[in-house]
């Protein structure tokens, strides 16, 4: 009898971090719904070649209508839903005098509003799946605070207490939940940063020595759907950054 193939949605999935998950994930024989706001042909060549079915949906997650008519797509398309990986978000810049009132209501409107609307809409069919899982992208800015991003600290430090709250609400029915918290990741949100504070990163502030790639993020992300025993955990995945206290 053919098995069935579990599947994945994947917010902001067609770039750095997600465009990296997605890899993985086709690589595991998982089908893909990847929910962003424009689609790569070639990307989704490369996916299909790897041996999974894909669906884009381009969508603007700020918006509740286009998080429920994302998760409907998906299972019109697919008839399950086992896994969601938010991602979707960006750099919000501006500290607490220079951050406009229309960036703070985005920054909650695309990392919280969007995890909470698409948890909502996912979580009936998670619940049918053997093992259903949500995995919320935070970022080390979360645990630390970061000059000049208040807001995108503000967001990024709720996003892992959600993921404790509901990994608490959710266990019942066997649904995971857990977070996973990004340091300083070579992808096009580091692209803002001048050469020397790119060195100072690397030479200063990582005790690794290095910048972290979109592939060491997705590596947590599919072992934390593959692990059917962790729930409620927040992973950074820093190179040390956060454990350092200067």
């Amino acid at each position: 009898m053919k098995s069935i193939k579990k599947v994945m949605m994947i917010t902001g999935g067609t770039h750095g971090i997600g465009a990296a998950t997605a890899r993985h994930m086709a690589k595991q024989g998982i089908d893909l719904v990847l929910v962003a706001r424009n689609s790569s042909p070639d990307f989704v060549d490369e996916l299909h070649q790897l041996g999974s079915e894909v669906l884009v949906f381009e969508a603007d997650l700020t918006n509740e209508s286009a998080c429920a008519e994302a998760v409907a797509s998906a299972q019109h398309r697919f008839g399950r839903i086992d896994a969601l990986v938010h991602l979707a978000g960006g750099a919000v810049p501006g500290g607490l005098l220079d951050v406009s009132t229309e960036a703070w209501h985005h920054a909650f409107d695309i990392h919280l509003h969007a995890a909470f609307h698409l948890c909502r809409f996912v979580v009936p069919l998670l619940k049918k799946s053997d093992d259903g899982c949500v995995i919320l992208v935070s970022s080390a800015a979360g645990i630390r605070g970061v000059k000049n991003a208040l807001a995108y600290a503000v967001v990024k430090g709720a996003l892992p207490q959600m993921a404790r709250a509901l990994a608490c609400e959710l266990a019942d029915q066997s649904i995971r939940v857990n977070c996973v918290s990004p340091g300083v990741i070579r992808t096009r949100f580091q692209e803002m940063l001048t050469p020397e504070q790119i060195k100072n990163n690397i030479d200063n502030r990582i005790p690794l020595h290095r910048e972290g790639t979109p592939d060491d993020v997705a590596k947590v992300i599919a072992m934390l759907m593959e692990n059917t025993y962790i729930t409620g955990e927040n992973i950074v995945v820093d190179g040390g950054l956060t454990m350092r206290i200067a």
